[in-house]
């Protein structure tokens, strides 16, 4: 049972409205005198985590013995203190006065040693969650500093999503804050459903891994599940994790899926400045996808955007981005490769064939990369390139008639097809099986 909540389809919370939402529910729960680490994105997702960040310390702060935070950033960059301050909106000297009870932590998914395994997902448990598709043992770890605290508060959006269908709750420690065994199997999983099939859908296999791991905790979590539209917050849903996350995923179902009547021959996502990189701006083309025509253009607007991956940059640089049975036929050839790269790369290439006897591989789309990133570069890990000074934005506007969409701040809203029609590879048996 939520603690508190409070949605709207049609209008947005205020301040006081969330203000009483958090009140509510902190009235419920006794965590005085307790150690509480609270999970919170990183800034590649939009979020008023600067509001909940006061509400939460009004409610708490001088009740519970301690109230961190630990960046969820998966394998992001590390966020420095200064972009942590103005993730959670305050000054420095606001957090060495009144917040100086607050510490910060990055998520350093890249230190081994920071990890402790909480259990294995068995080989016979995963054949029966990915509904036949993997039968292997898989090892859960998660960042051993959640062991030193009494109550863990997942602070987080909730977007339709490419691997797990709709973000958020349990999804800010798999992979948020986990390590990489399991990181790479649901990504890899979800990959090979592929992106259509899973973006914008509820029940999913890959959304079953990650709360089958999440059972493996011992310490109590719990969730501020939000929804927000357009930098506007629509709803707020407190509660146990599993349920604050399914509340919130049933607005962000209303919210953030645009249906349309036709399928589009060139789209225009203008990715905002919060994704730096490829690795995160390939969301544009993760909830563009199941809009784009066969043969289809899908240009990636992102003149600030220099880098491909700034984690990852040197596997992609090596593998290139291609369709997924690129790598399903050719498994032994990248058997080093992390299987959560592979992933991101054949998300970003969308669904297409590949025929191993003829080396012949045909993307059902084009995707185009119009950044700051190099014509050479792009051609290199076999992506599309334009100029970004070539394209006049305008000049792409209102042409919607004939099969030309320009998307503004490209890569929340979730675009389909009002008919229904999802774009699948025909017989494609794991796309079927996973349904």
């Amino acid at each position: 049972m939520l603690y508190a909540s409070l949605g709207y389809q049609d209008k947005y919370l205020t301040d006081a409205e969330a203000a009483k939402v958090m009140a509510d529910a902190f009235g419920k729960i006794k965590l005085d005198g307790k150690r509480v680490l609270v999970v919170i994105p990183d800034g590649t997702r939009t979020c008023p985590v600067g509001l909940f960040f006061r509400l939460l310390y009004e409610r708490i702060g001088d009740k519970v013995a301690a109230l961190d935070y630990m960046i969820a950033l998966g394998t992001h960059p590390a966020m420095p203190y200064e972009k942590i301050l103005q993730r959670v909106e305050i000054s420095q000297a606001e957090h060495e006065g009144k917040y100086r009870k607050v510490k910060f932590f990055n998520h350093e998914w890249e230190r081994p040693d920071t990890f402790r395994s909480i259990g294995r997902i068995s080989a016979d448990e995963m054949e029966r969650i990915s509904r036949g598709l993997f039968r292997e043992q898989v090892d859960v770890a998660l960042n051993k500093r959640v062991f030193d605290y009494d109550q863990l508060i997942i602070l987080g959006p909730v977007f339709p999503h490419e691997v797990v269908g709709f973000s958020g709750g349990h999804k800010y420690l798999f992979p948020g804050i986990a390590g990489d065994e399991i990181i790479h199997f649901f990504h890899w999983l979800g990959a090979v459903v592929t992106n259509p099939m899973i973006n914008g859908h509820k029940d999913t296999v890959t959304r079953a891994v990650v709360e089958k791991a999440a059972s493996l905790l011992t310490v109590p979590t719990m969730c501020i599940a939000l929804v927000v539209h357009y930098g506007k917050l629509a709803g707020c849903y407190i509660g146990p994790t599993r349920e604050a996350w399914s509340a919130a995923a049933d607005l962000s179902d209303k919210k953030h899926i645009i249906y349309v009547n036709r399928t589009y021959n060139t789209v225009l996502g203008l990715a905002p400045t919060m994704y730096d990189d490829i690795w995160t701006a390939g969301k544009v083309m993760y909830k563009l996808e199941p809009v784009l025509a066969d043969g289809a253009d899908l240009i990636i607007y992102a003149p600030h955007i220099d880098e491909i991956s700034y984690t990852h940059g040197k596997w992609l640089d090596r593998i290139g981005y291609h369709t997924r049975d690129y790598f399903r036929k050719r498994m032994d050839q990248f058997a080093d490769v992390p299987r959560g790269i592979m992933a991101h790369s054949t998300h970003v290439k969308g669904i297409g064939t590949y025929d191993l006897a003829t080396d012949t591989e045909q993307p059902r789309c084009n995707v185009i990369l119009a950044t700051r990133i190099p014509e050479a570069r792009c051609r290199q890990v076999n992506l599309g390139y334009m100029d970004p000074a070539s394209i006049d934005i305008d000049s792409y506007r209102n042409r919607e008639a004939e099969g030309v969409l320009v998307v503004e701040k490209a890569g929340e809203m979730l675009y389909r097809l009002a008919d229904g029609t999802i774009p699948r590879i025909p017989e494609d048996e794991p796309a079927a099986a996973a349904k």
